[in-house]
């Protein structure tokens, strides 16, 4: 029940009841909601400071599990990218060694992603951007080098299938007999040539045998060249056994391979003989790779005991005269 107001009328001595107009009643409601509405407003942003919504509650308890997520997504990663790194290790370090085949460069296995802004719609989540553009940045150069490496284990495993050729081409073998020899005259190195008696490079080795002892290839491959000539190497063959290796053999007494035969390991190419600039029957032998030419004794590791290579490799270290 309202309350009845009244005020004293000095004129008459009495009291009156106060009367209050319309606008007077409407301005004391448009006051009693304005208090309410301030009222209500302040206890709700008061009540939502201190105590979460079930909405915000289940929010912040999706997002504290997805930033539980987000770490033990990154621990997998670093555990991936561990073994990644040793896979790469041994790709570099054995497996393409193995198969004389260059590493990859670095340059090349940790290159970065390109784009100018790649994650730039990533940048929306705000504080946790950096968490997330970090995990994407990471998953894409971690896909980067899987599929880097998974390249390069395909090309391995090509050269793995051309190994067997390619142990069958390297000139391993010894190009005269060990029962066939005399002597080992001459080796690699700086040795006095027996017509111009001068101190010049011998580009090779000299085995001493009889004329019209056999002559083998030391490795499979196709002749590029066989000659019958009376000057420099004399009637000489040479083999390409691919792989960057060829093999030279001079002063034959007989040639018996033909320009572009293919030939194994083994094989007859011609006899022992003094033919060229020679001073005694002898095979002049050499080996090149990669255009250039190198020790012949280092490649005789097929037909040879380790004591016998001892004994050769201190034959051939001898600076005596060669026979050619």
């Amino acid at each position: 029940m309202a309350k009845v107001k009244y005020r004293y009328n000095e004129s008459t001595l009495s009291y009156e009841k106060v009367e209050l107009n319309g606008w007077q009643k409407l301005l004391r409601v448009l006051w009693f909601f304005t208090a309410a509405t301030i009222c209500g407003m302040g206890i709700y942003v008061v009540f939502n400071v201190i105590y979460d919504s079930p909405e915000e509650r289940q929010l912040r308890a999706d997002k504290e599990d997805l930033m539980i997520q987000y770490q033990l997504m990154n621990r997998k990663l670093d555990q991936m990218s561990t073994i990644l790194a040793d896979l790469e290790n041994r790709d570099d370090n054995i497996y393409r060694t193995v198969f004389e085949a260059e590493p990859i460069p670095d340059n090349i296995r940790k290159s970065g992603i390109g784009g100018v802004n790649r994650y730039k719609n990533l940048e929306r989540f705000r504080n946790e951007s950096g968490t997330v553009i970090e995990t994407a940045r990471r998953l894409d150069m971690l896909a980067k080098q899987l599929y880097i490496q998974s390249k390069s284990f395909d090309e391995v495993m090509e050269l793995a299938k051309k190994k067997e050729d390619l142990l069958a081409s390297i000139p391993a073998i010894q190009p005269v007999s060990n029962s066939d020899l005399k002597r080992m005259s001459s080796g690699f190195g700086f040795r006095i040539h027996p017509i111009h008696k001068i101190r010049q490079f011998h580009w090779g080795m000299d085995f001493t045998a009889q004329t019209g002892t056999e002559i083998y290839s030391t490795g499979k491959g196709k002749v590029v060249f066989a000659s019958n000539s009376h000057n420099g190497y004399g009637n000489h063959v040479i083999v390409d056994h691919g792989y960057g290796y060829q093999t030279l053999y001079a002063h034959m007494s007989e040639v018996k391979v033909k320009k572009g035969q293919e030939i194994k390991r083994g094989e007859v190419l011609g006899l022992v003989g003094n033919t060229g600039l020679s001073s005694a029957p002898h095979l002049h032998y050499e080996v090149i790779k990669d255009g250039n030419k190198v020790n012949p004794v280092n490649y005789y590791f097929n037909d040879l005991s380790p004591e016998e290579y001892d004994l050769m490799i201190q034959l051939a270290s001898q600076e005596n005269q060669s026979f050619d």
